[in-house]
């Protein structure tokens, strides 16, 4: 069923320890333990006949590697804590409390081993008045840094290196320096960076038109910069790191299912699921390979094996939503 390699993943992620480390759960309890917590949620409509009946299926598909859930499910579910989603965007005001309110809840967050993504958008910008201390703004970039510290000190799930997203508006005075951060070596090493762009911007770069810079404390404008040589660093650093990528908010939004709850303007930390701040994501994934079966002309795609597979893979995640505790 596992390969050496799996196995040595489970052993230093997954399976269950006692008080003093010791692994006290083969893979296949995992699985067991997995799938019966997941279908207690099937309780709720159909009695403990039906939460029997779709904890051997869900094991069915868990074991023969058809399909596996996110590492929180994997980790937390039939234990205590419950915390079973993959990913969470939490918002940063911009307020000294507001800074550290979503620090403690990363921490706790990462703690059970969910990823964060953030938006750093409404903090004002380096050298900006703070005026309850008559002093100045770091900016954003540098409480990122703090961010990063404390991800660096906590591992998910007690077991892995946090994983985070900061997003940064193509708009905010501060943007070049958001963009260059990752070129420096060592900085935001425990982050991945987007930029949030609209179709404006990337017009006014097609076109090598100025666009305006915007202090998010006051509205106001603070200067002008030419969008193509902003886009073109944005090139150049993703060039040389990887980062930063880029966020397309007004198709994010076009597409957001929930407009009355608020725009969207942050991801999970691989970019892949766009979420309103407080919002988390239960991901799962199916293994292809085995759905494919020799034909005519070669290998083909078994569809009904594959729709079975999902039908089963989209009740699993259903019921994860049930039966999942959020609270850290």
């Amino acid at each position: 069923m596992f390969s050496h390699n799996a196995l040595k993943v489970l052993d230093a992620r997954y399976l269950r320890r006692d008080d003093v480390g010791e692994i006290i759960e083969t893979p296949d309890a995992l699985l067991v333990r997995v799938s019966s917590a997941i279908a207690e949620a099937e309780r709720q409509w159909g009695g403990p006949g039906a939460s029997r009946e779709w904890a051997e299926r869900f094991h069915d598909v868990l074991h023969a590697l058809d399909f596996l859930p996110n590492s929180p499910t994997l980790m937390n579910a039939g234990t205590g804590l419950g915390q079973l989603s993959a990913c969470f965007v939490l918002p940063v005001g911009d307020s000294l409390e507001e800074i550290f309110d979503a620090l403690k809840l990363m921490a706790l967050v990462q703690r059970t081993g969910g990823g964060t993504g953030f938006s750093f958008s409404r903090l004002r910008p380096q050298g900006d008045i703070v005026a309850s201390t008559g002093g100045e703004s770091s900016g954003p970039v540098s409480f990122m840094q703090i961010f990063d510290s404390a991800t660096e000190h906590i591992r998910q799930g007690g077991k892995r290196r946090g994983a985070n997203m900061a997003v940064l508006r193509v708009d905010h005075p501060d943007i070049l320096e958001f963009i260059r951060a990752k070129r420096e070596p060592g900085m935001l090493e425990n982050f991945n960076i987007s930029v949030s762009v609209t179709n404006g911007f990337m017009e006014a770069a097609r076109s090598g038109k100025t666009y305006d810079l915007v202090n998010p404390r006051t509205g106001q404008r603070t200067e002008g910069r030419n969008a193509r040589e902003v886009f073109d660093e944005i090139v150049e650093s993703a060039w040389r790191t990887g980062d930063p990528g880029l966020l397309f908010l007004d198709a994010i939004n076009a597409a957001n299912p929930t407009p009355a709850l608020g725009s969207i303007d942050a991801t999970n930390p691989c970019g892949e699921v766009p979420l309103l701040p407080f919002e988390s994501c239960n991901l799962g994934s199916i293994k292809l390979s085995p759905m494919l079966e020799s034909g005519a002309e070669g290998n083909e795609i078994d569809w009904s094996k594959l729709r079975a597979v999902v039908a089963v893979a989209v009740r699993f995640r259903a019921d994860v939503t049930e039966g999942n505790r959020d609270s850290a």
